[in-house]
């Protein structure tokens, strides 16, 4: 029996200081669907400046992306994982869904959702997981 796999992928952006968050699920890990998601995110938050911090991912880094005016990014330098607060988040998500199947992506996608939901109910959660006091500390001094 041969087998095949389809991918889904957790675009996330997340306020340490608030512990607010925006999610969408798209389907691949590329310069267009990253664009996707800042479309998305610019249209959700209107009338704020977001600062978007990129790790160095070869889509993250493509010069094709243009980003919308309410938004700037930030690209963390090489190998710095540790700078990123959303990666402390999926850090929890691997810890739950890490060595299981799904048969589906639909499947795949409910699983990581019902892992999120805690995070979206009480912020403070997510807040407390990747409000690193300098970074909150910096925020507060704007």
């Amino acid at each position: 029996m041969r087998r095949s796999y389809k991918w889904t992928y957790l675009y996330a952006a997340v306020d340490p200081t608030t512990g607010e968050s925006f999610c969408v699920y798209l389907p691949g890990m590329d310069d267009g669907c990253l664009q996707i998601f800042l479309a998305e995110l610019s249209k959700s938050y209107p009338n704020h400046h977001l600062l978007i911090v990129l790790d160095g991912a070869p889509s993250h880094r493509s010069e094709k992306i243009t980003h919308p005016e309410n938004i700037s990014l930030l690209m963390l330098p090489p190998y710095s994982p540790e700078l990123d607060p959303a990666e402390r988040w999926f850090q929890e998500f691997r810890r739950k869904l890490s060595n299981r199947t799904f048969e589906t992506v639909a499947l795949l996608q409910e699983a990581l959702t019902q892992t999120l939901e805690p995070y979206w109910k009480n912020p403070a959660l997510l807040k407390r997981l990747t409000g690193y006091s300098w970074w909150v500390e910096a925020v507060e001094a704007l």
